[in-house]
């Protein structure tokens, strides 16, 4: 089953995104087209299903870390019924040269799976959704998509939502070390990861479970087997403040298309 969304554009008021009518703009009438696809009831009782986004011909979307610009995507499911938890499973994103900046995200399509967890696995659940996020071309606009769907408790798998699992980077067994001194206005990370060489242009991309902390572009190296990577991390209140490591999250890009997801880091 799918429900098709309710889209608006939001053209005015976003740093570093165009501004303006999008007639004026010439932007196609399919720029983006939204869907929330139903999935089905996994045995632990959570629900897998997955939002579909549709771009016009080579129009772009943003990863949950979009690189050196742009806007990563934000989710309010605060609408929905008997949902007690959300979690996302990232399909390994395309990196492209926008102006000679460096941004990762989708060309086209991209295809989330999302797993909800309901708050009583006995009742129905119903989700509502509010999307915020960005799509590009030769300009980039910031839109907003609507989606809801019910479930009727299915348990087929959709084989949609299974390859776009499949096609998540690689999970490493590799262990991370971190450490971290304080700077002014927050901390600079450094990790090493004992890992073979990726690809012929390594970069790494890190990330805190914690999403309201500015993370700067890694500084990415190699010493033979190890890979380092360093990130300046300022929080809102700009102050050194205590890294969780169970909660950095470290994704390397090889520039072959091989991308490999490195889960927390140890002191």
């Amino acid at each position: 089953m799918w429900m098709k969304s309710v889209i608006s554009a939001a053209l005015a008021g976003t740093a570093a995104l165009a501004a303006g009518d999008a007639s004026a703009q010439g932007l196609p009438d399919n720029v983006l087209t939204a869907e929330l696809r139903e999935g089905w009831r996994q045995d632990s009782g959570r629900q897998m299903t997955a939002l579909r986004l549709t771009l016009a011909p080579g129009w772009k979307t943003y990863w949950r870390a979009p690189g050196d610009a742009g806007i990563p995507p934000s989710f309010d499911w605060t609408g929905s019924r008997n949902v007690a938890g959300v979690s996302y499973h990232w399909p390994k994103p395309d990196v492209f040269d926008i102006n000679g900046l460096r941004v990762i995200g989708y060309r086209d399509e991209l295809v989330l799976p999302v797993e909800f967890t309901a708050t009583d696995p006995g009742k129905p659940m119903a989700v509502s959704g509010r999307i915020d996020l960005g799509v590009c071309d030769e300009i980039c606009v910031p839109m907003t998509v609507s989606v809801t769907q019910a479930f009727s408790g299915s348990t087929a798998p959709d084989p949609v939502i299974q390859s776009a699992l499949a096609a998540m980077p690689e999970a490493t067994k590799s262990t991370a070390r971190c450490e971290a001194e304080p700077i002014r206005d927050g901390l600079r990370m450094t990790a090493r990861v004992p890992i073979p060489r990726v690809g012929p242009d390594e970069f790494a991309v890190i990330e805190l479970a914690d999403r309201n902390v500015w993370i700067s572009p890694a500084d990415t190296s190699r010493d033979g087997g190890e890979l380092r990577a360093i990130a300046d991390m300022v929080p809102p209140n700009a102050q050194p403040f205590a890294l969780d490591r169970s909660g950095v999250r470290i994704t390397i890009f090889g520039g072959s298309g091989r991308v490999v997801d490195v889960q927390g880091c140890a002191g």
